[in-house]
């Protein structure tokens, strides 16, 4: 279900599109060609059978029993977003908005990447289309997550390093904007997060909320009833929002974010525009984008999905931070408890899992949306914890 008012592309006061007027235009023409085929059955079966027979889905919904017993309290389900081809949530939107791109006839992809998993995703995606492809990586990120740079190439993508700014996902965003400004005409911009200028919002939700939607329906097979709450991390917002989705009408499922206490948007941001959209920005006095860390490179942006936005202002979800060692120690004990490395991204829900699970007793039930597997950190966490 959708929080979206009748103000097309608005979440309460959060989202819009605060563009040049050229780029409005593409925006409106992409929004139109989204609308035309997101429910045409050619198009839903073309992306249910991709998800099917290239991604691997539906994945499982698995009881994690030892990692249950050490905590105690609530049992804890995860979300095995982590077994989708490419190891993340990101390629359940890359593979619906490469369709709608195929569809418009663009020949050029551009994406912007922080861990790398959505870069990797996109290139993925466009090898199997036959299309160019050009990921934006800030250079602080190529180093930390090496692995996936090489992996986008051997792809066949051109990966460019921004160095302006942080050097980070922000400053990715920034270039990727540039580049669909200068090359409108023969490009589309694969946005990988929930954020952006409408439509991208509303289109990596809607191509997202397949997480829920299977999980809605696993939960009810396996325990009869509905979760009390549902944990996912928050970067820019897209594995969140789609693990939120189908239980945002439900109102006795609790929807937990959570983000790094370094990058808290949804904890301190006020109320700014940032990349076009309207939504809970950390600032700095001056009033400009403040800088973030996080061990993970996925959730290093100082803004947030105008959804999450929303849904925070209003009280629907509740937003968390958890520590580095808290994270750290939650990406430890769920490999040793259950043989499953999850990404350093959502060992952040895991760790507040952890915090969660004792006060639900017994009878509770969490799902956290293990949104990604940790192959790509395993060598970064060796020198952190060395």
């Amino acid at each position: 279900m959708s929080q979206e008012t009748v103000q097309e592309g608005y979440f309460g006061e959060f989202g819009g599109s605060f563009v040049p007027p050229e780029l409005q235009e593409v925006l409106e023409y992409l929004s139109s060609q989204f609308y035309k085929f997101k429910d045409d059955p050619e198009f839903v079966e073309e992306y249910k059978y991709y998800l099917r027979e290239y991604v691997g889905r539906e994945n499982p919904l698995t009881y994690a029993e030892r990692i249950t017993e050490k905590w105690g309290g609530a049992k804890i389900y995860l979300k095995r977003e982590d077994l989708n081809h490419t190891g993340a949530h990101k390629i359940n939107n890359v593979v619906g908005q490469i369709l709608l791109a195929k569809r418009m006839g663009a020949k050029r992809v551009i994406a912007e990447t922080g861990a790398g998993q959505h870069g990797v995703a996109t290139a993925t995606a466009c090898a199997m289309f036959g299309m160019d492809c050009v990921i934006y990586m800030g250079a602080e990120d190529t180093r930390r997550q090496a692995l996936n740079v090489f992996r986008m190439e051997l792809l066949g993508a051109k990966v460019v390093a921004v160095t302006k700014g942080q050097a980070r996902l922000k400053d990715a965003v920034d270039e990727a904007l540039n580049d669909l400004v200068q090359n409108y005409k023969n490009t589309f911009y694969l946005l990988g997060s929930a954020v952006g200028p409408h439509p991208f919002p509303t289109m990596v939700k809607h191509f997202q909320s397949i997480v829920s939607e299977e999980s809605k329906r696993q939960i009810l097979e396996k325990e009869g009833r509905l979760p009390d709450a549902v944990l996912a991390c928050v970067g820019g917002g897209s594995n969140a929002i789609g693990a939120f989705a189908h239980y945002i009408d439900e109102s006795s499922v609790r929807l937990i974010g959570v983000e790094p206490d370094q990058a808290a948007t949804l904890t301190e941001g006020v109320p700014s525009i940032i990349h076009g959209f309207k939504c809970l920005v950390l600032l700095d006095e001056q009033g400009n984008p403040r800088p973030t860390y996080s061990i993970a490179a996925g959730l290093d942006y100082p803004g947030i999905g105008p959804e999450h936005s929303h849904l925070k202002v209003t009280g629907r979800a509740e937003y968390v931070t958890v520590t580095n060692d808290e994270v750290l120690a939650a990406f430890q004990e769920l490999s040793r408890a259950e043989g499953i490395i999850p990404a350093l991204e959502s060992s952040h829900a895991v760790a507040y899992a952890k915090k969660l699970a004792p006060t639900l007793g017994k009878d509770g039930i969490i799902i956290v949306n293990l949104s990604g597997r940790g192959d790509k950190d395993v060598e970064q966490v060796f020198h952190m914890l060395k």
